[in-house]
């Protein structure tokens, strides 16, 4: 963990969790178009995309560029990619994410969310989503079976659900790999 001072705040960096560190990787191949072996500009941004949740803007994009660009290489490579990401994971609060999603499907400020806050939020965000897998998505979280959601359940959902994407997908990318390495 490291300690850094801007003016009068303080920030602290994390380690990244190997979790992080595979989502960073897998990420990395899934935008590398081509498999060209690194990021262009273009590839890079959806990365940041995909990773973070927004799309960085032009000035974020050239420093990311400059700084993750080595001579003779167009591109950002992985290791570069990875260190950059990584820096960037560190310096966010997971806790703060979570409870910042929580917030957002809380939206009567209740401190806990019940079936339809559940709904109306997956509406919104994934308006397609059956209502089937949205209600056993939440009987799934409310864990008592009391009808109504706290923080520490919906943390819980979250970081086991985080850790199982990232699981499933590699696994997914390595087999999509694997037959694409035995057909060549």
């Amino acid at each position: 963990m490291q300690i850094f001072t801007t003016g009068r705040s303080v920030k602290i960096e994390r380690e990244i969790s190997n979790a992080e560190r595979k989502k960073i990787e897998l990420v990395f191949h899934q935008c590398d178009v081509g498999q060209k072996g690194y990021l262009s500009r273009e590839d890079l941004k959806i990365a940041v995309v995909m990773l973070f949740g927004y799309k960085p803007s032009k000035s974020e994009t050239n420093v990311l560029m400059e700084n993750g660009t080595i001579k003779d290489c167009p591109g950002v490579l992985l290791e570069r990619f990875a260190s950059l990401m990584g820096r960037k994971m560190s310096a966010e609060d997971p806790y703060e994410k979570t409870r910042q999603i929580f917030r957002a499907f809380d939206v009567h400020c209740r401190g806990f969310l019940k079936l339809d806050d559940f709904k109306s939020a997956f509406k919104r965000v994934a308006p397609r989503l059956p209502e089937r897998t949205v209600l056993e998505a939440f009987r799934h979280a409310d864990r008592d079976s009391d009808g109504h959601i706290s923080f520490k359940d919906f943390e819980n959902v979250i970081s086991y659900g985080l850790a199982n994407i990232c699981s499933s997908t590699q696994n997914k990318s390595l087999e999509t790999a694997s037959e694409n390495n035995t057909s060549n």
